[in-house]
């Protein structure tokens, strides 16, 4: 989730609609200077006896947070508390209850992607052996309650625990339990964006399939193999799901300005701190009438923040945010921007992989976002097909894609060796929560504390 540093009190108020349409307008980019953002959390544990570390106690968070200073690390800090670490490989922050996430920089190739993360995990691994704690990359606690969870002292994770109860029985669950890997990528124009979330929203199951790691709660198998991604299903309607209005012909930026005016908020950004709004309309913000702020009208950091608070598959900002995978170890974190810059960043790949998709009805995709939790690459597809079947497919054209991109390191290879993760798995038919589910009840004897054997 987004770390805020600054106030908004010094910007002048919104004056137009025009501005809530300039932060997706200002992420047109011409294909040169398109780039790939990857985002990884990891599940933090202490490795005497596997509980997950307070934000206090000696070689908890914040001490984790201020070794990485040796790292040239800087930090960023809210209410005297250090909450993130900023660098040159872009920002270290802390999910709810204490998941650890980088959110990588901008960067133009897959082997600066894979590089940067090496460079992080071997970092974390470093710190870890210091301070006795591992990370363990999954999309879901294998055998935490909320209640033995903790909590980081972030503003707006306190108003939104406090509101996701009101609006979906998993919220809570959403915030302190899961994990993911998440890819942030370019479009042209309005049009090339239209084009690219329809396709990867269509093909967002799939990506939550191949990735699909989350099969166990509080200790037992949960009947899903993506636990983390049913979640969502029953986090909060308003801001969450398959987004149909994405499919409809005339969609471009106006369409999700209104659909972002019509997801309630949850707080307001001031002096440092945070303001509950939560379930007030932004709506009545720019017309002067939040309850939470009588009188006062938004800035355009405001809407840059009630930007980040809408969580569906697919996520528009001044960029596309692909949001269907579960976390996953060190080999899979860079599988993931491999799959969607080859389907995205090559005309010919993104054409091939739209042809896939296109002629699917809103209720078939539903139903597939719907299945895929459970059944993975056994989800059904239109045709009387299995997802398994396309798969394989889709990376061809990923692949492809990669390919035409010519992006090579010292060596010559090109980005097409980050894709052989899924090959694996498409060609084994297995899953990764399909062979956590193996070990657990074959060589792990049901003991789920060998879950923690999977760390890096």
């Amino acid at each position: 989730m987004s770390t805020r540093t600054a106030s908004a009190g010094e910007e002048r108020p919104i004056e137009s609609r025009d501005q809530l349409v300039q932060p997706m307008q200002a992420g047109e980019k011409p294909r040169a200077d398109w780039r790939i953002g990857t985002e990884h959390e990891k599940l933090v544990f202490n490795r005497s006896d596997f509980h997950a570390p307070s934000y206090d106690e000696p070689g908890g968070i914040h001490d984790i947070l201020m070794a990485m200073r040796r790292y040239g690390w800087e930090p960023v800090e809210e209410n005297g508390k250090v909450i993130a670490m900023r660098g040159d490989d872009g920002t270290i922050s802390l999910e709810p209850a204490g998941q650890l996430e980088l959110s990588g920089a901008p960067l133009e190739n897959l082997h600066q992607t894979c590089a940067e993360t090496g460079r992080h995990l071997q970092q974390c691994k470093e710190v870890g052996e210091e301070f006795g704690v591992g990370f363990l990359g999954l999309g879901m606690w294998p055998d935490k309650t909320r209640e033995e969870l903790p909590v980081m002292p972030k503003g707006r994770y306190e108003i939104m625990m406090r509101h996701m109860p009101r609006v979906g029985d998993l919220g809570l669950d959403m915030m302190l339990r899961t994990c993911t890997i998440q890819v942030n990528l370019d479009y042209a124009s309005e049009a090339c964006m239209a084009k690219k979330f329809r396709t990867s929203l269509a093909l967002q199951p799939l990506a939550t399939a191949l990735f699909a790691n989350s099969p166990f709660t509080e200790g037992k198998p949960n009947g899903y193999l993506s636990y983390r991604s049913h979640i969502w299903s029953d986090t909060d309607p308003h801001r969450t799901g398959m987004l149909p209005f994405v499919f409809e012909d005339g969609f471009g930026y106006e369409r999700y300005v209104d659909y972002m005016l019509d997801v309630p908020m949850y707080f307001v950004f001031r002096d440092g701190k945070y303001i509950d709004a939560a379930g007030q309309s932004f709506r009545d913000f720019l017309k002067g009438e939040l309850p939470a702020l009588p009188g006062e009208l938004p800035t355009p950091s405001d809407w840059t923040d009630h930007l980040s608070t809408a969580f569906p598959e697919v996520r528009l900002k001044s960029f596309l945010e692909m949001r269907g995978a579960d976390g996953g170890p060190w080999n899979r974190i860079c599988a993931l921007p491999a799959l969607w810059v080859g389907l995205l960043y090559d005309d010919a790949a993104l054409d091939a992989a739209w042809d896939l998709v296109k002629n699917w009805s809103m209720e078939e995709r539903e139903a597939l976002r719907d299945a895929v939790p459970k059944l993975a690459l056994d989800a059904p597809i239109p045709g009387g097909r299995k997802l398994h079947d396309m798969a394989g497919e889709v990376l061809d054209i990923a692949h492809a894609g990669l390919a035409a991109r010519g992006a090579t390191n010292a060596a010559g290879d090109d980005e097409t060796g980050f894709l052989e993760p899924l090959r694996e798995i498409v060609d084994s038919g297995k899953v990764p929560a399909q062979i956590l589910l193996e070990k657990f009840e074959g060589k792990w004897g049901r003991d789920m504390s060998r879950v923690y054997e999977e760390a890096f």
